[in-house]
Order: structure tokens, then C-alpha cells, then sequence
């Protein structure tokens, strides 16, 4: 399964939100996981290379692809249960390659005015990649949200935007913490920092409400029956082709 973190707009946490993702399949839901930064920024490439010097965290594997990236992103699912990309905040080839054959898009957005006028081009470029992937799900995922009681509107105004366009809106959402800068600094996710804290609990919804699952063990169940899937299936195909050669 591809995961495509993206965005025409910078700064909204799509790199934070892919790597928190990405351990949080990992590490809760057993999933075998790659990391693709499209990113000249490399801020997920100097994340996994802190996070693999610490030996007592997970081990998560990392590759720099850039531009036409469709066919690489295909072998690499292969291989992997989850391929994550991080692509940067701007409508390139390799954004549109990834969404070409993406299961899931999520795309990060700031209640804030500047972050919402991408909204349409997204939903532009969305519905172009759905002809070649109707399969596809993409979601608005409202990132970096203010705390405050009084700022709660801003929220809700958000999510009424992009709700008046075709794309799905999540129900889950991150708020501002400080934690999310912290961790990532180390290599960490917020679920190593604090496995108790709200941003912990904010990446598991936002995760599990993407993927259409009610938690980490549904997940871990998906994962499983479909490791067994294969292994029947390859053993169904190698059984028919040595009745085959024997006849």
C-alpha cells in the first residue's frame, strides 16, 4: 500500500506527519515500512538517519527519489506492507507520479487563509491523477491547530472549506505542540517521546481514520490475513505448476 503526504502548501507538518505515521505503523500495527523523500529538504532523510543511529529505536528504511517516481514507488510496494512518501510543498512531477498510484493521499492544511487558497488546485490535481487512479482515497487532514477555546471556529471554518470540494475531510486533527518539534529533532516519534501524550493519540486517529480501521489490532489483523493470502496463493501456484510439468 502506497501513502502519499502532500500538499501544494510548505510548512502545514506533512513531513512530521509521515514520519509519525510511519512508526506508528511499525511499531503498533507490525508493518514492514519504507520512507520515499521527495523533498530537496531532505527533512525525512536527516530524520531516519538520527532515528537509525539510536539502536534502540525501531529501524525504518529511507530512499531519495525524485521526478517521474511512478514505476520505483510500484517496486517498492512489492516488498513493503506501507510505502510512505513525503513529498514537499509544491505541485511537482513527483507529487503527481506518487498520486498516479497512490491508495491513500493525505493532505495536510493549516486553518489559515493561505494554507486553504491551495485547496482548489489540490482538488484539481486530484481529480486529473483519479482518471489514471480512481481507486485512489484522498483525504484533508486539518494540521497545527490553536488550542485555544476561542480559536475553535477557525477549525470548524477549515473543515467547512474543504468540504465544498470532492475530497473527503477527516474527522481527525493535530493541535500545536511542542512535542511534534521535539521528537523530530531526535528521530523520535511523539509515541516514543510520550506514548500517553494527546499528540500520541492525535497520530493513531488521524492514522487509523485514513486507513479506515477502528484501531492498530484491526490493522495488525489486515496485515496478517493478507501475509497468509500470499503464502496460499503462492503455494496454490507453485502446487497447479508442478501438477502441470508432471503431466
Amino acid at each position: 500500500m502506497i501513502i502519499l503526504v502532500g500538499g501544494e502548501k510548505g510548512g502545514s507538518g506533512k513531513s512530521c506527519l509521515a514520519q509519525n505515521v510511519a512508526v506508528f505503523l511499525t511499531i503498533e500495527c507490525g508493518a514492514s515500512v519504507i520512507m520515499v523523500d521527495c523533498d530537496p529538504q531532505r527533512t525525512t532523510s536527516d530524520w531516519i538517519q538520527a532515528r537509525n543511529n539510536n539502536r534502540d529505536l525501531a529501524s525504518i528504511n529511507c530512499v531519495q527519489l525524485y521526478g517521474k517516481i511512478r514505476n520505483d514507488l510500484l517496486s517498492l510496494e512489492q516488498h513493503y506492507d506501507f510505502v510512505i512518501v513525503d513529498c514537499g510543498g509544491q505541485d511537482n512531477l513527483a507529487l503527481r507520479a506518487s498520486m498516479s498510484v497512490a491508495s491513500h493521499v493525505l493532505m495536510p492544511l493549516r486553518p489559515k487563509r493561505r494554507d486553504l487558497k491551495t485547496v482548489s488546485h489540490m482538488d484539481d490535481i486530484v481529480a486529473t491523477c483519479m482518471m489514471i487512479n480512481p481507486n485512489m482515497r484522498a483525504s484533508f487532514v486539518i494540521t497545527q491547530c490553536p488550542s485555544l477555546p476561542n480559536q475553535a471556529n477557525r477549525i470548524i471554518e477549515a473543515k467547512e472549506v474543504c468540504k465544498t470540494y470532492d475530497i473527503n475531510v477527516l474527522d481527525a486533527i493535530t493541535y500545536s505542540r511542542n512535542i511534534y518539534d521535539d521528537s523530530e529533532e531526535s528521530g523520535l516519534s511523539v509515541m516514543e517521546t510520550d506514548p500517553k501524550s494527546k499528540a500520541t493519540d492525535e497520530i493513531r486517529t488521524i492514522a487509523c481514520e485514513m486507513l479506515q480501521a477502528a484501531s492498530a489490532t484491526e490493522i495488525r489483523k489486515r496485515l496478517t490475513k493478507k501475509q497468509m493470502d500470499k503464502l496460499r496463493g503462492n503455494y496454490g501456484t507453485g502446487g497447479s505448476q508442478e501438477k502441470r510439468y508432471a503431466v
